[in-house]
């Protein structure tokens, strides 16, 4: 089995035990999280070449307690080279994806009234297409990839319902990072 797909078994199983693991704890809060925003991939060098585009993901919330919650996740990010580098002798490198993403995370949020700060991490799997053209690196993939997930934000309002939060995916194996700046609004399943 190859290094991707036991990468996507793993995350597919983890996401899996997780929501069955959170289904027997004692408070209930079961939420929907959407979340759009201005999508960009960057190096893991130190190079200034980027790409931007589109980002959107949706979330099951299920808040064990007020400060602690399990969210599985799936989104697509699309991404096309940015075409305003500054340096002439980098033009011809980009870093893209266009994937559709999966997997779980845990959040742990400061529950502050109005504005609570937050910090999320998991693991998950993409689907798509990925390039990663630098003057150190030469990387182009289609398929399976890994990718660890990690969010900062803030949930605004009386019932925290907003969030701005700054979301990211590092794929080692691509030497990129996706990621988004993003608006996200949450409702609850049952009111």
């Amino acid at each position: 089995m190859s290094a991707t797909l036991r990468s996507f078994v793993f995350c597919l199983l983890f996401t899996l035990c997780s929501i069955h693991f959170v289904q027997a704890q004692p408070n209930k809060g079961r939420f929907i999280k959407a979340s759009i925003g201005y999508g960009i991939t960057l190096p893991l060098d130190e190079y200034n070449i980027t790409g931007s585009g589109f980002y959107t993901q949706g979330e099951y919330v299920i808040g064990i307690r007020k400060w602690f919650g399990i969210r599985p996740y799936a989104g697509v990010i699309f991404t096309s080279p940015n075409e305003t580098v500054t340096d002439a002798n980098l033009l011809q490198y980009k870093v893209t994806a266009k994937a559709f993403m999966i997997g779980g995370k845990a959040r742990i949020v400061a529950p502050i009234p109005y504005v609570a700060p937050y910090f999320e991490l998991g693991l998950g799997t993409s689907i798509g297409s990925f390039e990663t053209y630098t003057p150190a690196t030469h990387i182009k993939a289609n398929g399976v990839q890994f990718h660890v997930p990690f969010s900062i934000g803030l949930a605004i309002g009386k019932k925290h319902d907003f969030e701005l939060e700054f979301t990211y995916y590092t794929y080692p194996s691509l030497e990129q990072v996706s990621g988004a700046m993003a608006l996200g609004f949450t409702f609850p399943i049952n009111r």
